[in-house]
């Protein structure tokens, strides 16, 4: 007769096996219930009878993005050619649907002419745990609307030409600390320019981390960029699968990045009132809006808040918003343009050769000094040359889309519902044969007189197109050029070693960015004499 305490392992035993088979059985009728679920949403395009790419569970087509074997924009170019001769191809990110756009013709209507039905990204944000991520970029519906009648006029013509010269004074300092007869890391370079030109302009601070690389300000602003699988699935899931990253409990920006951005631009704000500095800025005229509700025409700063004509004066947390997207559209687009360029040129002399005569020509006849004018419309040739690095390497490699309200989608017996995701691959097209010749090569005739008139306009996107077309697009190039005409009129740049590497994209960016570094060779030039 066993003793009791055998009886009891016995009787633990047993519990123990049914635990774990009812666990089993649970688990097993969860997993098929999840896999029944995804096998059937991925049956939505076929039904739309749409063409579409076939979709394995459960990460649907999404497997090179979400293991990060590729970046989302290479991988929305692969989508782009997979899907050669249809206009429009589907496919899931793990079980959303999302509608790629291939058809210059179809992605002119839905940006532009039916832009009504397209207004919004689709971005999951969440303005009370994060005030940061309600900015421009992202917002939709009529808060996106309102804001962006208060902001266009912050990017004028002549408010950029008012800001010129900081910017300038950013772009001096960048010559002045380039190393010259050493081998140089051009994003770290460039980024310190860049850091110092958005907060200049946009946070109304004086950084210089091109003199000290360690600047605090730099410092957080280089935290928030280093790439992390948080940071990218955060904001991949946020852009590409919004319902999904509803159940997870992490801000866009991490809390104490918040706080500090937010706090700086308290602190200027408060500076600039009680003292009444003003500044030719872009944190000037965020200020209008904070006490006017509207900019006007010079950069005054009043105190006295006006509903005149329904203007909303914006709060300090809506004002943070604006200075903060300003740093991210600012920082690393420009950082990344100047830096592909520069690469580009160093695989090509003849190019940075013509490109350099072309700036020591404009130089010679302003006295050493580029102008506005210069800038935006006496160097053709290095207009082809941006044209053809942000055509190579666009930033926002695919542009987001959603369905506001029903929409009949032209040429197809379909109707896409309120809520579809649509995605536009620039990426791909930027690189397709059809509409540039030899388009794997660094060619800035790419954008001569002839050949932008020979293909359609909405085949090259880096700026995207339509009443969403990027807001800072001016000063942007503004800040490229600048760069490259204070460094080129100095230096030259060579490759590292016999053969140039190949750049690789770094697989967890949403902005197409290149992984490590970009070493160059400096090499200080003989400028011709005056």
């Amino acid at each position: 007769m066993p003793d009791s305490k055998t009886a009891r392992g016995t009787k633990m035993a047993v519990i123990f096996d049914s635990w774990m088979n009812e666990m089993l059985a649970l688990l097993s009728t969860i997993f098929v219930i999840i896999y029944v679920t995804f096998k059937i949403n991925y049956t939505y395009w076929k039904k739309k009878g749409l063409p579409y790419l076939e979709p394995s569970f459960p990460l649907g087509n999404a497997w090179d993005t979400t293991l990060m074997r590729k970046s989302p924009g290479e991988d929305m170019r692969d989508v782009y050619f997979e899907g050669k001769g249809k206009s429009v191809v589907g496919i899931y990110t793990i079980n959303s649907p999302i509608l790629i756009f291939r058809d210059p013709d179809l992605i002119k209507t839905i940006m532009v002419k039916d832009f009504n039905y397209f207004p919004d990204r689709g971005v999951y944000i969440d303005e009370e745990t994060d005030h940061l991520s309600a900015h421009l970029f992202f917002l939709g519906g009529t808060k996106w609307k309102s804001l962006r009648q208060k902001l266009t006029p912050t990017f004028t013509s002549g408010k950029m030409r008012a800001m010129f010269g900081i910017v300038q004074d950013c772009a001096r300092v960048l010559s002045d600390v380039t190393p010259a007869g050493r081998v140089v890391e051009v994003r770290e370079l460039i980024a310190r320019y860049s850091t110092d030109v958005i907060a200049s302009c946009a946070f109304g601070i004086n950084v210089d981390s091109q003199h000290n690389p360690e600047a605090e300000f730099r410092q957080w602003g280089r935290r928030f960029f280093k790439p992390s699988l948080r940071t990218y699935m955060t904001q991949a899931l946020g852009f590409f699968n919004p319902k999904l990253r509803k159940l997870i409990p992490v801000a866009f920006t991490p809390k104490d990045i918040t706080e500090y951005f937010t706090r700086v631009v308290e602190d200027t704000v408060k500076h600039r009132e009680e003292t009444g500095v003003i500044r030719k800025d872009f944190m000037q005229l965020l200020i209008q809006l904070k006490n006017k509700g509207y900019v006007d025409d010079s950069f005054s700063i009043s105190v006295e808040k006006s509903d005149e004509g329904g203007n909303k004066s914006l709060t300090i947390k809506e004002l943070a918003a604006q200075a903060w997207v300003f740093f991210l559209a600012g920082f690393e687009t420009s950082s990344t343009t100047v830096s592909f360029c520069l690469y580009e040129l160093s695989k090509h002399p003849d190019i940075q050769k013509r490109l350099q005569d072309e700036i020591d020509a404009v130089l010679k006849k302003s006295n050493g000094e580029v102008t506005y004018e210069d800038i935006t419309s006496n160097m053709p040739y290095l207009e082809k040359v941006i044209d053809e690095t942000l055509r190579v390497y666009p930033p926002v490699a695919a542009l987001n889309r959603e369905v506001v309200q029903d929409y009949k989608l032209p040429g197809y017996d379909c109707v896409l519902e309120k809520g579809t995701k649509v995605v536009i691959p620039v990426l791909g097209l930027h690189h397709d044969p059809k509409y540039f010749r030899n388009p794997d090569q660094f060619d800035p005739e790419h954008f001569s007189d002839e050949q932008k008139a020979s293909r359609h306009p909405f085949c090259y996107l880096p700026f995207g197109e339509g009443p969403r077309i990027c807001i800072g697009m001016r000063f942007g190039l503004v800040q490229v050029k600048l760069a490259m005409v204070h460094l080129l009129s100095k230096f030259s740049f060579l490759p590292v070693g016999d053969k140039p590497s190949k750049l690789r994209m770094a697989p967890n960016n949403l902005l197409l960015t290149p992984e490590g570094g970009i070493e160059l060779r400096v090499e200080r030039r003989q400028v011709p004499a005056s």
